[in-house]
């Protein structure tokens, strides 16, 4: 049995207890689909804000972005650390030309995304990598700004509200709100709520708060009920899709090993 088929096994226990716990289980099992193309499936549009998870490589919803690059939408803003690498991860989409704008930290190990920075191809935003995840944790609060210190007295601070407090100098930061959130997670249940693991964490809930729509590209799939509420990182209510992709490639940038003696 796999995971799909054991989150759905839970699912019928479930029916037979209450009628209000069938409703909301069949609520639930609205939110899982078969691949990541139909996770996609009537979501993507030409200029749309995409928000993506990861750091790197690590933590990127790899099937998702590939499901991505093969709507064939075009012009898209896409908010994340960097952009993966030349062949893999968001990488990808640069080397389609998809992505017309990028709100990120770092170029990071892409070639192609300074390539692309340089000729003006790509429209960059640069953000401070603390300043970027606090955008988005904001977007999806509900925050519209917030004032900082980091970029204060650089090309970051150009155009910016400035304000003193107690002092010091800060600059406003808007909130960042996308139209779609693409995060990767270890696991999920039935209802969207998410565990991720260790260091591919990162970006992943800051995005997924701050999407207007959610998918969630996960390796695990378990019932409803089966996650310690106290191990939920994302809640359920901020997911809308959620896709079981057990099969990861997991790249690694740099891989570094240590000479035997």
């Amino acid at each position: 049995m796999n995971c799909l088929d054991s989150a759905l096994s839970g699912m019928e226990i479930s029916f037979s207890h209450t009628s209000n716990g069938e409703e909301q289980e069949l609520a639930a099992m609205n939110k899982i689909y078969p691949d990541a193309p139909s996770a996609l499936g009537g979501l993507i549009e030409d200029g749309m804000t995409l928000a993506v998870g990861g750091f790197g490589l690590c933590g990127i919803p790899e099937n998702l972005i590939l499901a991505l690059r093969d709507t064939g939408k075009k012009n898209l803003t896409v908010v994340s650390n960097n952009a993966g690498v030349d062949d893999w991860g968001l990488g990808l989409l640069l080397q389609s030309r998809q992505i017309r704008k990028m709100v990120s930290s770092y170029v990071g190990e892409n070639a192609e995304f300074e390539r692309q920075y340089l000729s003006g191809e790509l429209e960059v935003e640069f953000c401070p990598q603390g300043t970027l995840a606090e955008r988005m944790r904001a977007g999806g609060a509900g925050i519209p700004g917030f004032y900082t210190r980091t970029g204060v007295g650089t090309l970051i601070a150009e155009g910016k509200d400035h304000r003193d407090f107690d002092g010091q100098t800060y600059i406003l930061e808007r909130g960042i709100k996308a139209d779609i959130a693409l995060v990767k997670a270890w696991k999920a249940d039935a209802s969207g709520n998410l565990v991720y693991r260790k260091t591919a964490r990162n970006f992943n809930p800051l995005a997924a708060t701050c999407g207007k729509v959610a998918v969630a590209e996960v390796e695990e799939l378990v019932p409803t009920g089966a996650i310690d509420p106290d191990q939920v990182h994302t809640p359920g209510i901020y997911i809308d899709r959620i896709v079981n992709c057990p099969d990861q490639q997991k790249r690694i940038e740099q891989r570094i090993t240590r000479s035997r003696s």
